[in-house]
């Protein structure tokens, strides 16, 4: 039987999702948190796999995983009993039995990132770990509607590579970006990135080349060219990952994954209006 379930966690707390020597990943709490779950001795290791590889730091809102198993129980006893052995900072939102075509990584069609910014004179530490900052002199703010003219040619299918991290694993740098809005609550800046898949640190990087223009270091235009000449040196460096939410994996309907909850996170709820659904 395989089960898919929703997952939700502050990745400030661990290394990334995949599994490590160290154990402090997502993936090794989950799994561990299962095997605990099952309590059947026979069974010493449960293999999971998930919609997105989230790097260390990176948070999600709507991470989906599957596994299999012969163990029969009810979705919410999946639900309470996994939670009751992970960490306050993991938690299982949903459960429920997939076909076994299901891949929580393969089906998924398209992927939704948000990335938050604080903007302001000096660090927020009750915010620390939860959002990207840029620091600006008071009374100075971005240039919004220059990163969202910047971020037009971005749309579409390209080669990303220039936006692409060395460590990259993917067999191609083409993607394509279905969405791509920025949204400025006060200061507060939303990137809200809709895509069929990411490069490693893609969104980071890009982040960062808007942020670019944002300040008014390069100009809208410039972006352009960097897309261009595929060349990552020309971009600009990796954004913190602290600011990055894994919010949405878009599946076919036929596999009735629920919506994931996104009420318990600093991101303004109005924020998710603008998501669109392929």
């Amino acid at each position: 039987m395989r089960l898919a379930l929703g997952l939700q966690y502050d990745g400030a707390a661990f290394s990334g999702w995949q599994t490590q020597h160290s154990g402090q990943t997502v993936q090794d709490h989950l799994e561990a948190a299962l095997v605990k779950f099952i309590g059947d001795p026979a069974i010493a290791k449960v293999n999971t796999i998930t919609a997105g590889r989230t790097d260390a730091g990176v948070h999600a809102l709507g991470q989906v995983v599957h596994f299999d198993t012969d163990i029969v129980r009810p979705d919410l006893s999946w639900v309470k009993g996994v939670n009751a052995f992970l960490p306050a900072t993991i938690s299982v939102q949903w459960v429920k039995p997939v076909p076994v075509d299901f891949d929580a990584r393969f089906s998924g069609f398209e992927r939704t990132y948000c990335y938050a910014l604080l903007t302001g004179p000096c660090a927020a530490p009750l915010v620390a770990g939860k959002a990207g900052y840029y620091m600006l002199p008071q009374g100075k703010s971005l240039d919004v509607e220059a990163m969202r003219k910047a971020s037009q040619c971005l749309l579409g299918e390209h080669d990303f590579s220039s936006f692409r991290s060395s460590e990259c694993q993917s067999k191609t740098p083409v993607k394509t970006l279905y969405q791509l809005d920025i949204h400025q609550h006060g200061p507060w800046i939303y990137f809200v990135v809709r895509g069929n898949a990411f490069l490693h640190h893609m969104v980071r990087n890009l982040v960062g080349s808007l942020l670019a223009v944002g300040s008014g270091k390069e100009s809208p235009d410039w972006l352009k060219s960097v897309l261009e000449a595929r060349n990552r040196q020309l971009a600009a460096p990796t954004y913190m990952p602290d600011g990055l939410y894994l919010i949405r994996v878009g599946y076919p309907e036929n596999f009735e994954i629920p919506e994931p909850n996104l009420a318990g996170s600093l991101l303004p709820l109005e924020l998710f209006k603008s998501i669109e659904v392929s």
